[in-house]
Parts: C-alpha cells; sequence; structure tokens
C-alpha cells in the first residue's frame, strides 16, 4: 500500500526541496498533497511551479495569503485552477487525512 505525504509550504525559498521531495515521494508510489500559504505564495510565480503542479497529486495555495503578498486572486497560477486558490482548510487535510506530514 503506497503512503501518502503532506507537504506544507511556508517559505517561498523551498520550491526546489519541495520539486525533488514531491519526485522521490511520487517514485516511490506514494499520493503528494502540497499546499502553499504566507510567503510561500511568492513561489507560484517560480517557472519550476507548474511542473510541481504536474508532479504532485494536488496542488494548492493560500487565497487569503497570496491576497495578503500582493496578488491579485483574479491571478490563478499556472498550473492551478481557480478552485485550487483554497482556504487553510487544506492544511486541515494535510494533517488529518495524509500519513506523513512535512513541513517547509
Amino acid at each position: 500500500m503506497a503512503k501518502s505525504l503532506g507537504i506544507f509550504v511556508t517559505t517561498k525559498e523551498s520550491l526546489p526541496h519541495v520539486l525533488g521531495i514531491t519526485k522521490a515521494a511520487k517514485a516511490k508510489g506514494s499520493t503528494v498533497k502540497v499546499f502553499f500559504t504566507w510567503i510561500a505564495t511568492h513561489a507560484s510565480k517560480d517557472p519550476l511551479f507548474p511542473t510541481l503542479c504536474e508532479i504532485a497529486d494536488d496542488v494548492s495555495i493560500c487565497v487569503d495569503s497570496y491576497r495578503k503578498q500582493g496578488y491579485d486572486i483574479n491571478d490563478v497560477p499556472t498550473g492551478l485552477t481557480p478552485k485550487k486558490m483554497a482556504t487553510q482548510a487544506q492544511h486541515g487535510i494535510i494533517i488529518e487525512d495524509f500519513d506523513c506530514y512535512l513541513s517547509l
């Protein structure tokens, strides 16, 4: 049975690490959900972000944090759908429903 990994991202500099961890977990058959909040929402503008969205099973960002970091909430980052502009409930899902939890 494959494990699941939830990654809670709060730092914008950690995107390359998140991508590497996601690739490794997927290679082992794990389900991966990534949630970006606060200043980590800046990572959604990084050229690597769409690649993460392709590899992970689920990627979402905190819409309130995105707005507070100066972005227009209607400017949905490449790789996401408007539905993935979410609330902190996504963090709760990671805590409750995923076997492993990582915070970066």
